[in-house]
């Protein structure tokens, strides 16, 4: 095997960063940029795609500077990526026909009830394993087709292409106009809402009811491909060619740096938003309540393995909002000590339904709220608020998956960069009443991309190799009364109750 690194470039909703991670799963050095947040109108969400590819070059480059890495030293390149934000762009100018359309945007809402109206929210369950949801590509493509002046006349051409960030990413380190390969993994694919989950092929049908051409759309490869999507260009940010061979989603990315193989193994990921994902192995587990039937990952000349997924559209980022728009607090980090300034909540609800409810509600006209307020409360009880809010969402989609899953989960795999908050993981604990624990290495995204474009070219042999070097930091134990677990999640399941419908 050439090359003794493996580079693992994490491009999330808030940051982009480049890892290198040597064989024993370490991270030597990285670097990590911000890319700016659009919010043309309420409820819209954009990115600039070619800000988020100039930040990957510059990440890419002071992560090699840092650490005195020879480029040509790193075996293998893998992707993981925010999920369903899309672009398109001009296959032979690289120029994207406007802003990155956010996977948090709520502009097709009016496509999806178009939708539902002809064929029912679960129209298309069967297929992709998804209801119909602003959330999810494919009405995102069909937007930016019906709505960008140009757009459709270059798809109908042959002259566009759409991707997820992974495609995009991937496009641009292996030639861009001049000889980029637009190619995706299922996990990202499966985000689309135009995927066949079962034949891991894009749906004809589904793409002629959005009216979607197929030849815009990448090619569907595994998410450790040992043949490789591509090489890196000499003119690039690496300046030399290297395999470009991982590819995940960044929430399956998580479950695989979290070395979830078996079914029935579970982690939860902690960041802007909320994931929780649990695999069922390669068994398709059809939802009953409203869950998401994903991909979990595939390996090369595997069969793919599936996940039922739960996910949560405001975690992190409600503290960023009791930061930036309430200003509690200077930095994100002070809000846990905040919130240990009060014994309790309270009786202090935080409902962060700020664009609506993603599963189990699936909700878009739901909006957040604070209630229980008294004259007692103070800013304390709204910082532990917005806290609990993320560990009780959490237990509700847990008991949800639970239930469709038939498995009883013994304990929670977390991470995220919420997982350093000692006291949201404690009340975690007690919440679910199993025991959670966070690995030593908590930015299990780049991991799990890194672990799959080692396992492709080499540098590791086979997931039980990977399994032998995930290291656990700590456990958390529950310690809550049961009867007060009971009131406290009463109190929440009222308080949701009143954002619902709200639009």
């Amino acid at each position: 095997m050439k090359g003794k690194y493996i580079g693992a470039i994490d491009q999330g909703t808030t940051s982009t960063r480049f890892i290198i991670f040597d064989k024993q799963g370490n991270a030597v050095a990285k670097h990590q940029l911000e890319h700016r947040q659009i919010f043309p109108q309420p409820g819209w969400v954009e990115h600039d795609a070619l800000e988020i590819w100039r930040c990957t070059q510059e990440v890419i480059k002071a992560t090699l500077q840092k650490s005195g890495i020879d480029a040509a030293d790193i075996a293998g390149i893998g992707i993981t990526n925010q999920r369903e934000t899309t672009v398109v762009w001009d296959r032979h100018t690289g120029q994207p026909f406007g802003n990155a359309i956010v996977w948090q945007c709520l502009r097709t809402q009016g496509i999806c009830e178009i939708l539902e109206t002809e064929g029912g929210l679960d129209r298309f369950r069967d297929k992709v394993g998804l209801p119909l949801s602003p959330y999810f590509s494919g009405p995102k493509i069909k937007w930016v087709l019906d709505n960008v002046p140009g757009a459709r006349q270059a798809a109908e051409k042959g002259d566009a292409l759409f991707g997820n960030m992974d495609s995009w990413l991937i496009w641009w380190l292996t030639g861009g106009p001049e000889k980029g390969v637009h190619t995706t993994d299922v996990t990202n694919a499966s985000r689309t809402m135009l995927m066949d989950i079962k034949t891991l092929t894009w749906d004809r049908e589904i793409l002629s009811t959005l009216d979607i051409p197929e030849h815009i759309l990448p090619e569907i490869r595994p998410s450790s491909d040992t043949r490789i999507y591509g090489y890196t260009t000499k003119d690039g940010p690496f300046g030399t060619a290297i395999p470009v061979c991982g590819d995940l989603g960044d929430q399956q990315a998580a479950l695989f740096g979290q070395a979830c193989f078996e079914p029935g193994e579970a982690k939860n990921t902690y960041g802007t938003g909320c994931f929780l994902l649990l695999n069922t192995g390669t068994t398709l587990v059809p939802s009953t309540s409203g869950l998401l039937t994903t991909v979990g990952y595939r390996l090369s000349g595997k069969p793919p393995v599936y996940c039922l997924e739960a996910p949560i559209a405001v975690a992190g980022s409600l503290v960023q909002w009791l930061r930036d728009n309430l200003r509690l607090f200077e930095k994100s980090s002070e809000v846990e000590a905040l919130a240990r300034t009060v014994p309790d909540n309270g009786g202090v609800y935080l409902v962060p339904a700020f664009s609506g409810w993603l599963a189990p509600y699936w909700d878009a006209s739901a909006r957040g709220l604070l209630i229980g307020l008294t004259g007692h409360s103070n800013r304390g009880h709204l910082a532990r608020a917005a806290l609990e809010s993320t560990a009780y969402q959490t237990n509700d989609l847990l008991r949800v998956m639970e239930k469709d899953s038939g498995v009883r989960l013994t304990q929670l795999r977390v991470d995220g960069g919420m997982v350093v908050n000692e006291l949201l993981m404690q009340f975690q604990a007690d919440i679910l009443g199993i025991p959670v624990t966070r690995p030593r290495f908590i930015e299990t995204t780049s991991l799990g991309a890194a672990y799959a474009a080692g396992l492709a070219v080499g540098t590791w042999d086979s997931l039980e190799q990977v399994r032998e070097m995930t290291a656990l930091d700590k456990a958390w134990q529950p310690v809550m009364d049961p009867v007060v677990r009971q009131t406290l999640c009463a109190g929440w399941n009222k308080a949701v109750a009143r954002s619902l419908k709200w639009m």
